[in-house]
Formats: structure tokens, sequence, C-alpha cells
């Protein structure tokens, strides 16, 4: 899909500005987590970062992709719950309002550079 294409492509133009910013050319390995509310689609995402890093600083980077579930606060029963969207009610008691607390979000974890490069 369109979208993780673009995501894939915010994601690479982030390391390839932190490669000239920290003087690295190549990424040994890449971490992303991607929250089950953030509205992707995880096979989708790794298919677009594979499809358009050849020829770049993460041509031979392993690519690992974290899902974590969703967390949200929830008022009725006044504890903190996963859930895995946004438009459920509370899995313990079905009540309502919920508050998303975390696992909203895709963002870069780690960067791993090679040792190598990271001395020089």
């Amino acid at each position: 899909p369109m979208h993780e294409l673009t995501l894939a492509d915010g994601i690479l133009r982030m390391v390839e500005a932190s490669a000239t910013r920290e003087r690295f050319t190549e990424v040994a390995a890449l971490r992303l987590e991607a929250g089950a509310l953030a509205c992707v689609d995880v096979g989708a995402l790794r298919f677009a970062l594979e499809a358009i890093r050849h020829g770049t600083c993460l041509a031979s980077a392993r690519i690992e992709i974290d899902e974590v579930p969703g967390r949200a606060w929830c008022a009725p029963c006044e504890a903190e719950v996963h859930i895995t969207s946004r438009a459920e009610p509370c899995p313990q008691c079905g009540g309502y309002p919920l508050r998303v607390l975390g696992g909203d979000r895709l963002r870069v974890v780690d960067l791993l550079v090679p040792e190598q490069e990271a001395r020089t």
C-alpha cells in the first residue's frame, strides 16, 4: 500500500540524515516499533523498506519491527488495559471512554552502525 511506502521513504530519509550528520555510510541493524493503534501494516512496511533500500545505507541492514500493543486508561474500571483498536470497549468491563496511553506510534527505536565505522 502507498501509506507504508510513504512511511518507509520517511524512515529512509531520517536514517540518511543521521548518516550524514554522524558520518557513517552503513547500517547493520534498524529496529522499529509499530504500535497496534498506529494504523501500519507491518508486512507492507517491511516489503516497502526492502524495495527501496538498495543502494542506500540500509542496503545490508537487518530490519526488525517490534509490534507493541495499544495501551489505554479505562475511566469506569480505573485500569490500564491493552487494546487493538481505538473503537473497541474496555476488555475488562466493556465500558467507555478509553484514553490512549501508548502503542499509537511508529518510531525508530535503534540504529546500529558497524563497529569500524563508529570509530572513524
